[in-house]
């Protein structure tokens, strides 16, 4: 069947599914080159991380260091909402040590039987607190760019843990004839290459309880792989889950696949034998 021969009314129908089809591919290629990088941005490299393999678990103590960074850097000025103090429990501290951090914060609550608004040290169940009331608070201070919460961010950004590496050690110098304005800094790796955030880490910005040296690199490998942790809380399990189902599969498929052999194999050698009559 041709498409001439077609009537009228298919023609119709099949040149409009045609022409939305088209269209829409001509729209995704569209939006996609519409966020492409422009020359001047550069995409963040791979790097090994340890638990990037499909079997590997990530670095519990790595994740430990990396909230450390996380409170004592990020924290001034990112947000991480949907986290709570439970969630460290069991991952990177004890139920004990996660209590001591969630007390050493005042967290609004209330009423109380007088109708007042009171604070009380922070319990297991609250999230982490907010560096500022409301979204036009951080605005202000931070020259009008609000900074992003830190909950999924490696999820929410092209590259994941590469590109928060990149973000955080790859600040630099402006090349020759480029222009930034006055509270923006020079960033390859950032979309448009200007960022308002000032280079966060450097050696030695802090000191990391188990003795670590708090080099650059070492503390932005540790905070990726508490924010990876973070956006990521059921990575190990979901690797587990996917190793039992790997070892599980290779016992029951070959069972099946026999199984499939010896119930077939009678129709599969039957021999149809055509005797014409006499």
């Amino acid at each position: 069947m041709s498409f001439a021969s077609l009537s009228r009314g298919r023609k119709l129908a099949l040149s409009t599914i045609g022409g939305v089809v088209v269209g829409g591919v001509g729209l995704v290629f569209g939006l996609h080159n519409s966020v492409k990088a422009t020359e001047m941005e550069l995409h963040a490299p791979s790097y090994p991380w340890s638990h990037g393999g499909p079997l590997s678990s990530l670095d519990h103590a790595s994740v430990r260091r990396g909230y450390q960074v996380y409170k004592q850097v990020c924290a001034a000025c990112h947000s991480m909402d949907y986290l709570a103090f439970r969630n460290l429990v069991g991952v990177s501290h004890t139920e004990a040590e996660a209590k001591a951090i969630a007390e050493e914060f005042q967290i609004p609550d209330g009423p109380d039987d007088d109708g007042e608004m009171f604070t009380r040290p922070g319990k297991l169940s609250d999230r982490f607190p907010k560096p500022y009331p409301n979204p036009e608070a951080a605005r202000a201070a931070n020259n009008g760019a609000l900074p992003p919460d830190l909950s999924y961010i490696a999820n929410a950004r092209h590259g994941g843990e590469d590109y928060i590496f990149s973000l955080l050690t790859g600040y630099c110098d402006p090349p020759a004839g480029v222009d930034i304005k006055e509270g923006l800094y020079f960033h390859p790796y950032f979309p448009g290459q200007a960022i308002a955030m000032a280079p966060p880490i450097y050696n030695e910005v802090l000191e990391f309880e188990d003795g670590t040296p708090a080099t650059m690199s070492q503390v932005a490998k540790d905070v990726c792989t508490f924010l990876r942790w973070a956006s990521e809380p059921e990575h190990d399990d979901r690797k587990r889950m996917g190793l039992k189902i790997i070892l599980m599969s290779s016992i029951i498929l070959p069972v099946l696949y026999y199984m499939k052999r010896h119930r077939w194999t009678v129709l599969k050698s039957r021999k149809i034998v055509y005797k014409p009559p006499k």
